[in-house]
C-alpha cells in the first residue's frame, strides 16, 4: 500500500530545537544575572535538560498536568521550591522570549517539504502542548504545510505508544499502512511510528553509523531530509532491499 501522508516530529526535526535551546538558556540566564550560579552555559543547559526530562515523564505518566510540570520544572532548575507559581510562569516566559529569538529551521527542512508537498498530505505528531508548537510553526512560516496538528497535552497520550499514532491517523482518515513519521528519536518516534504499523522514518543528523544494533528493526535511517523523497517512493518495507539501512 502506497504511503498517501507524512507525519512529522517538529523538534530537532523540522525545527532546530537543540541551537536554540543552547542559545536561549545563555541569553537568558546572562539576563537573569544567574550564569556563574551553574559554572558555564553547557552545565546549565545540561541541568536544565535533564530537569525537563524529569518532570516531562510525570506528566506522560499523568501524574501531573502540563503548566504543574513546567512550573516544578522551573523551581527545580532554580532549587527554589518556594517559588510562587506566578513567578515560576513569568521566570519561564522570559526565557521563552530568548528561546523564540533564536529559532530557525534545518536548512534541509523547507525544501523537503516543498519537494513533498503534491504528492502527499501532511500532518504533525508531537509529544508536547498544541498551543507552544502551534506558534513555533507559524513563526516559523511553516503551519499552512500542515492540515493537522496534534500534541500530547491534548490527547492525553504521548508517543511511542501507538494510541497517540492512530489518533493521527484517524484525524487523516488514512490507516497507518498509508502513513509514514518522520522523528529524530530511534525508539520514541521511528521504532513507535513502526509498531503503531506506520512506516517509521529515523531522521539521524550525527553523520556517523551507527551500530547495526541501534537501528530499530523496521525502521528506516536517513542521515538529512534530502533523503525521503526517494525513500517514500520506494518504499521497502515488505521485503525489497532498502538503499538507506
Amino acid at each position: 500500500m502506497p504511503i498517501r501522508a507524512v507525519l512529522w516530529d517538529i523538534d530537532d526535526t523540522l525545527f532546530d530545537y537543540a541551537s536554540a535551546d543552547t542559545l536561549g538558556m545563555r541569553a537568558h540566564l546572562e539576563a537573569e544575572g544567574i550564569l556563574p550560579r551553574y559554572g558555564t552555559a553547557t552545565a546549565a543547559l545540561a541541568r536544565w535538560q535533564a530537569t525537563t526530562q524529569r518532570h516531562w515523564a510525570r506528566f506522560s505518566a499523568g501524574e501531573v498536568d502540563f503548566l504543574t510540570q513546567r512550573r516544578d520544572r522551573v523551581r527545580d532548575f532554580l532549587d527554589e521550591p518556594g517559588l510562587t507559581d506566578p513567578d515560576s510562569d513569568a521566570w519561564f516566559h522570559r526565557y521563552i522570549g530568548h528561546y523564540e529569538a533564536a529559532w530557525a529551521l534545518f536548512p534541509d527542512a523547507l525544501p523537503a517539504l516543498d519537494a513533498l508537498a503534491d504528492g502527499y498530505r501532511h500532518a504533525v505528531l508531537s509529544n508536547s502542548h498544541a498551543e507552544a508548537q502551534e506558534r513555533k510553526l507559524r513563526l516559523l512560516g511553516v503551519r499552512d504545510r500542515f492540515e493537522a496538528l496534534l500534541c500530547a497535552a491534548q490527547l492525553g497520550v504521548a508517543k511511542p505508544a501507538p494510541e497517540a499514532f492512530h489518533a493521527a491517523c484517524r484525524t487523516l482518515a488514512l490507516t497507518p499502512a498509508e502513513v509514514a513519521y518522520v522523528g529524530d528519536q530511534p525508539e520514541i518516534d521511528a521504532r513507535g511510528a513502526h509498531d503503531a504499523g506506520l512506516l517509521g522514518i529515523w531522521l539521524d543528523r550525527s553523520g556517523t553509523e551507527p551500530p547495526s544494533a541501534e537501528v530499530p528493526p523496521g525502521v528506516r535511517r536517513i542521515t538529512g531530509l534530502a533523503e525521503l523523497p526517494e525513500l517514500l517512493a520506494g518504499d521497502t518495507r515488505f521485503g525489497a532491499p532498502s538503499t538507506f539501512g
